[in-house]
């Protein structure tokens, strides 16, 4: 559907430069992006490969064991309905602590096994369950300590100080976090007194 939607955005956007006559404006601008496209990329490569690297050196040594049963408390809080020793609590516990460090790349495929680990815990079924709903909006919201992608973009641009935002950032995502934890209780509890109306 995403790919239908960007395939018609371009054509309708052709046709209006056609129309109009602004069409030596719209390949200067895509032969423009492109080449930001790559400048950001390369940029993003160095920053994403140091913190990969760290990233593997803290799995080696044991300190994402050790972040992960620091986090381990709340997080079974949050998810009450997922065993403690199932594949899903470490998958979820991992992406959370590559978000922290703006590692979305990383958090991505854990994102998915987490994903993949709570709907076999929910019976295969269609229908999100509980756990699923929270993951995903904690997952979405991010809580993130350092923003390893957009200190990359800013140092691509030479930025006179790249790394200013991370305060900021810690504040908004830690805002969005509590929020987004916030609105899933409030409508699961919502949905469960309903519930308990109906019966």
């Amino acid at each position: 559907m995403v790919n239908i939607i960007w395939v018609a955005m371009t054509i309708v956007g052709i046709l209006f430069a056609l129309i109009n006559g602004t069409i030596e404006e719209v390949n200067k601008a895509v032969f423009k992006g492109a080449e930001d496209g790559v400048t950001i990329s390369i940029g993003l490569i160095s920053i994403l490969v140091f913190w990969l690297g760290l990233m593997k050196i803290a799995q080696a040594s044991g300190l994402l064991e050790k972040l992960s049963r620091l986090f381990r408390p709340f997080v079974r809080r949050l998810f009450p309905e997922v065993p403690v020793d199932h594949p899903a609590m470490g998958y979820m516990l991992s992406n959370m602590i590559a978000n922290m460090f703006g590692l979305g790349n990383a958090a991505t495929p854990m994102g998915i096994k987490a994903m993949e680990q709570l709907k076999e815990l929910n019976g295969g079924s269609s229908e999100a369950s509980r756990s699923m709903i929270t993951f995903l909006a904690i997952n979405t919201s991010s809580l993130t300590l350092i923003p390893t992608t957009v200190i990359a973009i800013r140092l691509t641009y030479d930025s006179a100080n790249p790394t200013e935002i991370v305060g900021t950032t810690l504040i908004a995502t830690l805002c969005s976090t509590i929020g987004a934890i916030m609105i899933d209780r409030f409508f699961y509890y919502r949905r469960t007194r309903k519930g308990g109306k109906k019966k």
